[in-house]
C-alpha cells in the first residue's frame, strides 16, 4: 500500500507516545480495554466514569482534541436513539421522571447501550486514530490474524480509492448526459451503473491476480511490508496499563455489585 493509502481519513497524523507504539500492542490494548467495558454490570455507574476518564487520558497523551472524536463519535446516533427509546418500550416496573413514566429495566438497559457503546467507540477511534491502514493491517498479521483475512483487507484498502475514484467518473458521465438520479425514473441507470462498476471491479481484480502470479506471488506480502518497529517488552508494559487498570476496575465493579 502506498502512502497515500495510508493516509485514511480517520488517521490523524502526530509523534506522540500512543502514535509510536507498535501497532499490535495497540490492537491488543484496545480490544482487551472493550472487553473489560462490555462485562461490567451495567449498575456500576461509577466503573463507566473511571473508564470515561481513562480514555481522556489517552487521548490528551496522543494530542487528539476532543472535538476530532465527538465529530467522528456521531457514527453512533442510532444506537443513541436506541438507547433513548428504550425506556418508553421496555416492559416492566416503572417509574415517573419530569411526568413521564419509563420502564426501570429500560432505563438500565439504555443506559448500558448508551455508555458500553461509546466507550467500545471512543476505543476504536484513537487506535485507527493514532495507526495507519498498514500499521492495522501488519499488526493483525503480528497478532497471528489468519493471513487470507488480512489479504483481502489489504487489497480492499488498496483498491477502494480507485473504485470510489471510477464511480465518481461514472457519475460525471451520467451526469453530462443529462441523467439525474434525483428522479425516480431515473434509478434504472444508476443501478445499471452500478452493475457495470461491480463487472468492472471484478476484471480488475482478475488482471491484478494474474499480474501478481506472474511476478511470483507466493501468498505472502513482501519482506519490505513487515520492514517496520516490533514490540518490545517495554511497549507490551506501556500498553497493558490501560487494560490492566480497566480489568481491575471490572473485577472490583462485579464483585461490588
Amino acid at each position: 500500500m502506498g502512502a497515500g493509502h495510508d493516509a485514511h481519513l480517520l488517521y490523524r497524523p502526530g509523534d506522540s507516545p500512543v502514535h509510536r507504539l507498535p501497532p499490535e500492542v495497540k490492537i491488543a490494548a484496545a480490544v482487551a480495554f472493550t472487553v473489560a467495558v462490555v462485562v461490567t454490570p451495567r449498575e456500576a455507574f461509577w466503573a463507566f466514569g473511571v473508564y470515561a476518564l481513562l480514555v481522556a487520558t489517552v487521548a490528551a497523551v496522543a494530542r487528539i482534541p476532543p472535538g476530532w472524536l465527538a465529530r467522528r463519535a456521531t457514527i453512533e446516533l442510532p444506537f443513541v436513539a436506541l438507547a433513548f427509546a428504550l425506556p418508553f418500550l421496555a416492559a416492566g416496573e416503572r417509574v415517573s421522571v419530569a411526568g413521564l413514566s419509563l420502564s426501570v429495566d429500560g432505563l438500565l438497559g439504555g443506559w448500558n447501550i448508551l455508555a458500553k457503546a461509546t466507550l467500545g467507540l471512543l476505543a476504536s477511534l484513537l487506535l485507527v486514530g493514532t495507526t495507519t491502514v498498514r500499521d492495522l493491517i501488519l499488526g493483525l498479521e503480528r497478532l497471528r490474524c489468519p493471513s487470507a483475512l488480512t489479504q483481502i483487507a489489504t487489497f480492499m484498502l488498496r483498491y477502494l480509492d480507485v473504485l470510489v475514484g471510477e464511480a465518481r467518473r461514472m457519475r460525471v458521465a451520467r451526469m453530462s448526459r443529462g441523467d439525474d438520479p434525483r428522479f425516480l425514473w431515473q434509478l434504472r441507470g444508476f443501478a445499471i451503473g452500478m452493475g457495470a462498476l461491480f463487472l468492472r471491479a471484478y476484471e480488475r481484480g482478475e488482471r491484478v491476480w494474474l499480474a501478481m502470479r506472474a511476478r511470483g506471488w507466493d501468498g505472502r506480502m513482501p519482506t519490505a511490508w513487515h520492514a517496520t518497529r516490533t514490540a518490545t517488552a517495554r511497549h507490551w508494559a506501556a500498553a497493558a496499563t490501560l487494560p490492566a487498570v480497566a480489568a481491575t476496575v471490572a473485577v472490583v465493579a462485579t464483585l461490588t455489585t
